[in-house]
């Protein structure tokens, strides 16, 4: 079967997971083709991705002071519908010229029509379905485009959650499943499959990532300040961006690494932004979390909520940060111990379980069950 991956470029977190899961498709004998823009074109092309095609870009987020910002993301996106338009033809041209048995978006939803004008089955990957602020808080803007999402998604075939069942769904907060529609939702858990025992592990670091955005970056700005002033205490740092701090004898800094997972495993804790992927990695790898929550990105709080009432790490809301304040809450985080959640992790197969929906739809597999015919392989 051919499959087609449509990925958001906001962040890594859609290029990394629907890489995972790309690649345990191609490993049971399929053929991926994978398309993005900006970071996951970039994220893709680091990787040696085979068939890479790149996309126009549907939404421009924009911030300011470090944070994530609703109107400047407004104001960069008011050509949305043209934008839009031009998502829609590329993927209908990809459509067209490759004869896919199956498009699998990852919150791109230029794909979606183009796949139903198409007639080609398609499956929606989300995180996020609904928008709100922390304990249930809207606005005018949100119900609206909670309205818009919910008519747009019945266009999709299936929609995929990759965040583990209930209790433990990271983003339980930021999913609403309309009455009626449950069979069109799956659960599926995170698409990586990797032995955590494989790496070394120890407490050295502060880990830290909050993705290539550049309004991040007066963030690291503080943790350099922080680090200056506290010798004893190693800070590894990623930033897919430019202009990060140099590197110190106690401040690592990094761009692209090809395995991210042996520096966090080697942490003691990890400083993050909120993103799913991440916060998925942090409780695998058992690393208490600081969570520094974006004010105005609703996602990210929500994830937060949930990780605070995990027991697995502490959020505190960006506006607040301070060197002091940070350092504070370092020393905190620090006395945490997560839960095993390995086990947790062990029990479901996300990539497996994707997997099996997307051939379903795409034709391939047992058609009584939708299972993969081919014995499950590691990478």
């Amino acid at each position: 079967m051919k499959i087609l991956f449509v990925v958001c470029g906001e962040g890594l977190g859609h290029a990394s997971r629907c890489l995972h899961l790309g690649h345990y498709l191609q490993l049971a004998g399929h053929t991926m083709h994978f398309a993005g823009y900006c970071k996951s074109y970039d994220f893709m092309s680091q990787h040696n991705c085979s068939n890479l095609h790149e996309t126009p870009r549907e939404v421009c987020l924009e911030g300011e002071d470090g944070f994530f910002s609703l109107k400047k993301t407004l104001w960069h996106s008011k050509w949305i519908v043209p934008d839009m338009i031009r998502s829609v033809m590329n993927v209908r041209r990809l459509i067209r010229e490759h004869h896919f048995d199956c498009v699998v978006c990852d919150t791109m939803y230029g794909g979606v029509l183009a796949a139903r004008l198409e007639k080609t089955p398609c499956i929606f990957i989300t995180n996020q379905n609904h928008f709100n602020g922390l304990n249930g808080t809207t606005n005018p803007i949100w119900r609206i485009l909670n309205f818009l999402i919910r008519r747009y998604l019945k266009l999709a075939d299936h929609i995929l959650v990759p965040d583990y069942p209930a209790p433990d769904t990271v983003s339980e907060y930021n999913i609403r499943i309309p009455p009626g529609e449950e069979s069109r939702y799956t659960l599926s858990g995170p698409f990586y499959d990797f032995d955590p025992s494989r790496y070394q592990y120890a407490t050295e670091t502060i880990f830290t990532s909050f993705g290539g955005e550049p309004y991040k970056l007066p963030m690291y700005l503080i943790l350099k300040g922080i680090a200056d002033q506290h010798k004893d205490v190693t800070f590894d740092v990623f930033y897919t961006g430019s202009q990060l701090p140099e590197s110190s004898d106690n401040f690592r800094s990094h761009g692209y690494v090809p395995n991210i997972y042996e520096h966090l495993a080697r942490a003691k804790i990890a400083i993050v932004h909120g993103g799913l992927t991440t916060l998925h990695e942090a409780l695998l790898f058992e690393k208490p979390v600081l969570i520094i929550m974006d004010p105005s990105h609703p996602e990210q709080q929500n994830n937060a909520k949930k990780i605070v009432d995990m027991g697995a790490g502490i959020a505190i809301n960006g506006r607040d940060v301070s060197r002091d304040v940070l350092e504070r809450k370092i020393r905190e985080t620090l006395q945490i111990t997560p839960r095993p959640f390995r086990e947790v992790h062990a029990r479901i197969n996300g990539r497996k379980t994707a997997a099996e929906i997307i051939l379903r739809y795409a034709g391939a597999g047992n058609p009584a069950t939708g299972k993969i015919e081919k014995e499950d392989r590691k990478p």
